[in-house]
C-alpha cells in the first residue's frame, strides 16, 4: 500500500540533495486532515508504542489499517514530497485514497474489471474495484472476510459491471470502448462480449472472430486476431489480446 505512492524514487543527484520528511512532519499532518474532517466513516488517529515507534491507525468502516510512520516519511522523502505542512499532508491524503476497501463497501458499491493475476502481467482474472473520486482502488478480503461474503461481493459486482455505461468509437477495423461514467473501469464492458459484438455490428463493424485487446486500467479494444496481435506488439504498456469466448473461462485474479 505504500510503495511509491508519492511517485518514483528521486536519481542520485536529486537524493544527495533532498529535504528528508521526518515522523514529526507526518504527525502534524494526520493532525492537520484530521482538523479539517476526512471521509466521515474514515476515523485517524496515532498510536504511539515502544519499539518500532508511533503509528498510523485508521478505522475505516471496520477495516482497521496500520503503518509506521516513519514508513510514510521514508516513501515521501524519496518521492522528494516538499517537507511543507501543506505538501505533506497534501500526500499523505493521496495515500489515503489509496487506502484498503473495507469489505461492507465492496459488497454495496465494487465493480468487477480484468486485471493482471500475475506479477509478471501475463495472465488476467476479474478483480473487485471500488472507484474513490477519480482512483479505482481495489478490493482485497479482508482476513476475517468470510467466503459468502466474498463470492457475494463478486457477484455483485460483476452484476454492477454489466450496466456500466459505454461509449463505441469505431476507427476502421477496430472498435474502441471506454467507460462513460468511472474513469479507469472500461474492462468491465467485457462481461458481456455478445452485446458487443451486436453493437459494433450496429455501428457497421461486423467481426468473425472477435479479439479483445486488455490493458488493465485502459480502454479495451475489439479487432479480428491479425489486427488484435498488431495492437499488442506495437503497445508500450502491458497487454493481452484473447478470443472474446475465452472470457468467459477467467477466473478472479
Amino acid at each position: 500500500m505504500t510503495g511509491a505512492l508519492f511517485g518514483t524514487p528521486a536519481g542520485l543527484l536529486q537524493r544527495l540533495n533532498r529535504a528528508e520528511v521526518r515522523v514529526t512532519d507526518v504527525r502534524a499532518a494526520v493532525e492537520l486532515l484530521a482538523d479539517r474532517g476526512v471521509d466521515p466513516d474514515l476515523e485517524l488517529g496515532v498510536l504511539d508504542g515502544a519499539g518500532r515507534g508511533p503509528m498510523l491507525v485508521l478505522d475505516d468502516t471496520g477495516r482497521r489499517t496500520r503503518v509506521l510512520l516513519a514508513e510514510l516519511a521514508e516513501q515521501m522523502t524519496r518521492a522528494r514530497v516538499p517537507v511543507a505542512a501543506e505538501s505533506v499532508a497534501t500526500a499523505l491524503d493521496a495515500w489515503l485514497a489509496r487506502r484498503p476497501v473495507p469489505d461492507p463497501i465492496a459488497l454495496a458499491a465494487g465493480i468487477a474489471v480484468l486485471d493482471w493475476s500475475d506479477a509478471r502481467q501475463t495472465a488476467l482474472g476479474w478483480r473487485v474495484v471500488v472507484a474513490r473520486d477519480q482512483l479505482v482502488v481495489p478490493w482485497r478480503p479482508s482476513r476475517t472476510a468470510s467466503l459468502p461474503l466474498v463470492h457475494q461481493a463478486r457477484s455483485a459486482a460483476l452484476g454492477r459491471a454489466a450496466v456500466v455505461r459505454t461509449a463505441l468509437r469505431v476507427e476502421g477495423p477496430l472498435g474502441l470502448w471506454t467507460s462513460a461514467g468511472v474513469p479507469g473501469v472500461d474492462t468491465a464492458v467485457l462481461v458481456r462480449p455478445e452485446e458487443l459484438l451486436v453493437e459494433m455490428a450496429a455501428a457497421g463493424l461486423r467481426l468473425h472472430d472477435m479479439h479483445v485487446v486488455v490493458t488493465p486500467g485502459r480502454p479495451v479494444a475489439c479487432a479480428e486476431a491479425a489486427v488484435a496481435r498488431r495492437l499488442v506488439a506495437e503497445a508500450t504498456d502491458a497487454c493481452a489480446t484473447l478470443p472474446w469466448r475465452e472470457l468467459a473461462d477467467l477466473g478472479w485474479a
